[in-house]
This record gives C-alpha cells, structure tokens and sequence, in this order.
C-alpha cells in the first residue's frame, strides 16, 4: 500500500484462535461461551497455589491438524515456556505459552488479490492458554470508570499464528484472513464465531520510503475481531503514522487500542520485547515429544480445503466468483454438495444459493446451517421448474412459502394451484384475446418494433397470474402473429 506515493507500508499479524475442545487446556472446565461471570473456573484455571497442570490432547491434536492445513513443519519436539508480565485477567501474572520451541513453524498460504497470487509465510503457530477478560464499565477501557475481571475464558486453549511481515496493502490483509479464517473453519480447529471472541486479530503494521529495504518502527493494534474492524483501523493506523512521519514525528513502538465507536486507534503501552517477558521454560509439563504416526494419522483425515473445494466447482461450471462465493463458509459449501448430490446442476443451484436463500436467511438473520429450507427440498424445486412445472418468477414465491411453512414446493404448487399452464389449447385462447385487445402491440411489432412483443408476453403472463410458460408463451404468439 503506497500513501500518497511517499510510503510503503508493511504489516505482519498475529491471529490468536480459540480451539474447539470441550474442556480447557490444562484443566476439566468447560469451554462453552458465556455463563456466569467466574463460574467457569476451577483451582487450576484460577492460578491457586499447589495445583498442577494436565495438558488436554485434544489440543495438540488440532495444533497438529491447522499446522498441516497451513502447510507448517511439525516439531518432533515442543515445549511450553512461562511468558511473565503482569496484568489482572491473568490469573497467575504468567501465562503458559510457547516460546523458542513451538509445535508448528515455516508454513503459509497463498492468496490472490485482482488476480495477483502471492506467497504469504507463517513464521509459526504455537498453543498456549488464553487470559480471560476484562469487562468495562465504559466501551472500551479508556472510557471506563471501573473494570471488573471474568476468568470464565481464562485457560481456554488458543493456537497463535504468526505471520511473515509479507502483507503490502489492506487488500492483501483482508484475503490473508479471509483464507486463514475458512481453512480454520474447515478444518473444524474452530468454531470461527469471531463475534464471542474465537478468533482474535493482533494486527502489526510501519510505513516506510518508497524504496527503502529497511522496515519502519511498528505499532501493534490488539484484539480486533472482524474483517471490517481490520480494515478500519489499518486505514485510519496507516494515515496516522503517514502524518506523522511528514511532521518529522518518530512513530513510537507501541501497543495500541481500536475504539470501534470513534474508529480510531489508542496508545495503550509501550511495545514489549521477547526478553521483556522473561521466558522460561514451564517446569510443571513435560516437553512434548511427537510422533511421525501421530502426525500422519492427522494428515488423511484432513478434508477438503477451501481453495480445493472451489477449485473443484469451478470444473463442475462455477465462475471463479461464484465458487468463492459458495465456499466462503463450510456451511454453504456443504449445503451446495448436498444440493449436487441430489442431482442439481451446478449453476443453477449456485443462483439459487447465492440469490434467493440467502437474501431469505439475511432478512431473518439466520445462518445456513439452520435454513428451514434443507438442501434437498430447494432442489425439489428447481427440478419443477426444469420440467416446465413451475416457472421462475412463480417459484421465487413458492420458496418463500417453503420458507415459512417447512413445506415441500410440489406440496405447496398442488396446493395453491400454482402449476405453470403448459397446454397449448388453454394458451392459444389467452393469447388470441390479448392480441384482439391490442391492435396498435401487433400494428407496431408487424412494424419492426421488437419491443411490442414483450408487452404482449407481459399482458399474457399477467391474464395467466404469471403460470404460463413463458417459452411456449413465446413460440405461440410468433406463429399467430405472423399467420
């Protein structure tokens, strides 16, 4: 990204996931979200004096499975470090955490942006516990009077991935994410709900010359949770270092605030260094040693990734958009295999997908995994308008009657009477009385005005109540008008 042809600007990120184990990383507490402030919690999670850690398997096993998702080295040998610093939602003034041996290294994943591929590299992904959180009396913390602390989240196990510096503009951040997210997504390491918090954005970003090979002075904005929060404060973090650094000011390295309200970004303190943390290694867990089998038997069960399953869509048909489009959640991706399976052909039900369900489901809020609307039941319906049944505009309504009533489309269509009128004899009546009731639509077609025709399909359709079959509609009225 260049500011005003003076700057470049460089970002590298930390993306800090909540795992999806059922209990906590070191303890038998649950994960769910939400509850009871402190009601989550345990003599181990809580830091107590004389309780000792259990690591959770389920843990090192997802670790495993994003690692190779994000074509990561496995360590055969891993280990957790106590990462000191103080701070009240950590329970105690520790936190577990990996530091010099973490348990995935040297990965990436490549992502395109206005058909530019680029190589984005994952310096590492490491496990540790997360904190838990502060709730503020104000909406953030600098608008706050007073802050109480909820350790339900405390201990619940996270995988930080570490990005390379490689990130050149906000475009290129957003796709990085976007993929990150779905191949986490898929992988089912996460629920990837960002707005309880399951995925975190810690988001590093320096301007320097145009030219220059040597990075700029840094500033980290923590905790971000949405794409749209990322590209706001990029935007706003970019041009405030930009005015700075044309004042002659030194860009301080430093930790920073996003005030969502306000959009802008904060000081919050000063940006610390690996050694400020004091790492050693945790005397109460064991190295953890990894076996090649393990890692293998991971490796077969990973499914099929987001940038396979669209490129496998696109043999089926798909546009490049529209097999993004699909695939952008697990959930509609496996609802449009269901839908394939059931025998629909791939464009059409992707026009379905994309158009009419989905602007039913955002006008309810609802997500596609809970569509009242199965998969089966939306191809039932496009099967009726294939065979000359139903047409289009007719089965838009017929899907929002399936919408609201969980019935079956033929259900409705026998119901309702809404079968489209594919007999000529019936259509051959209609279409004689429209054309005996507007002489000037034939004088002006018989004219060369093509247009005159569509009125008169119009003024068929409309005696019809929209169910005859606009084909046929067609290829009757051509032949009466040039008989």
């Amino acid at each position: 990204m260049v500011v005003a042809d003076r700057y470049e600007m460089v970002c590298g990120l930390e993306v800090h996931v909540e795992l999806q184990t059922k209990t906590k990383i070191f303890c038998g507490c649950t994960t769910e979200f939400g509850g009871e402030q402190n009601t989550h919690v345990c003599p181990v999670c809580l830091g107590m004096p004389g309780t000792l850690p259990v690591l959770n398997r389920e843990v090192v096993n997802y670790a495993i499975r994003a690692g190779l998702a994000l074509n990561c080295e496995i360590a055969d040998f891993s280990k957790f470090d106590r990462k000191n610093y103080y701070y009240p939602d950590l329970t105690k003034n520790y936190q577990t955490s990996q530091f010099d041996l973490p348990i995935c290294k040297n990965g990436g994943l490549e992502i395109e942006v206005d058909g530019v591929k680029k190589w984005i590299g994952i310096t590492r992904a490491h496990m540790e516990e997360d904190a838990g959180k502060l709730v503020h009396s104000g909406e953030t913390i600098t608008t706050s009077d007073a802050s109480s602390v909820d350790y339900n989240r405390a201990g619940v196990p996270l995988l930080e991935i570490v990005s390379e510096p490689d990130l050149r503009s906000i475009p290129e951040v957003l796709a990085y994410l976007e993929q990150l997210v779905q191949i986490l997504e898929y992988t089912g390491v996460s629920d990837c709900r960002m707005e309880q918090g399951s995925v975190r954005f810690d988001v590093n970003v320096s301007l320097r010359p145009i030219g220059s090979a040597t990075f700029g002075t840094r500033t980290e904005t923590k905790n971000l949770n949405s794409f749209s929060s990322v590209r706001r404060c990029m935007e706003y973090e970019v041009a405030r270092q930009a005015r700075a650094l044309d004042d002659g000011e030194e860009v301080v390295q430093e930790t920073r605030t996003w005030d969502e309200g306000r959009g802008i970004t904060l000081a919050l303190r000063s940006k610390e260094e690996a050694h400020d943390y004091r790492y050693f290694p945790e005397p109460d867990l064991v190295p953890l040693v990894i076996d090649r089998q393990w890692v293998e038997e991971i490796r077969t069960t990973l499914p099929e990734l987001p940038r396979e399953r669209r490129n496998r869509l696109q043999e089926l048909g798909l546009s490049a958009y529209d097999a993004a489009v699909v695939t952008q959640t697990k959930a509609m991706a496996d609802y449009f295999d269901q839908g394939l399976a059931q025998g629909a052909e791939a464009k059409s039900l992707a026009n379905w997908v994309m158009g009419d369900l989905t602007r039913l489901l955002n006008s309810n809020q609802c997500q596609i995994a809970d569509s009242p609307v199965s998969a089966q039941q939306l191809v039932a319906l496009i099967k009726l308008i294939d065979k000359g049944t139903l047409s289009g505009k007719i089965a838009k309504s017929v899907l929002e009657e399936m919408y609201a009533s969980g019935k079956d489309a033929e259900q409705i269509v026998k119901e309702k009477g809404l079968a489209q009128i594919s007999d000529e004899g019936a259509l051959l009546g209609i279409i004689d009385g429209v054309i005996a009731a507007n002489p000037q639509s034939v004088e002006d077609y018989h004219a060369g005005k093509e247009r005159a025709i569509g009125f008169l399909v119009g003024q068929i359709m409309k005696a019809t109540k929209g169910q005859a079959n606009p084909g046929l509609v067609n290829q009757l009225l051509k032949k009466k008008l040039s008989d």
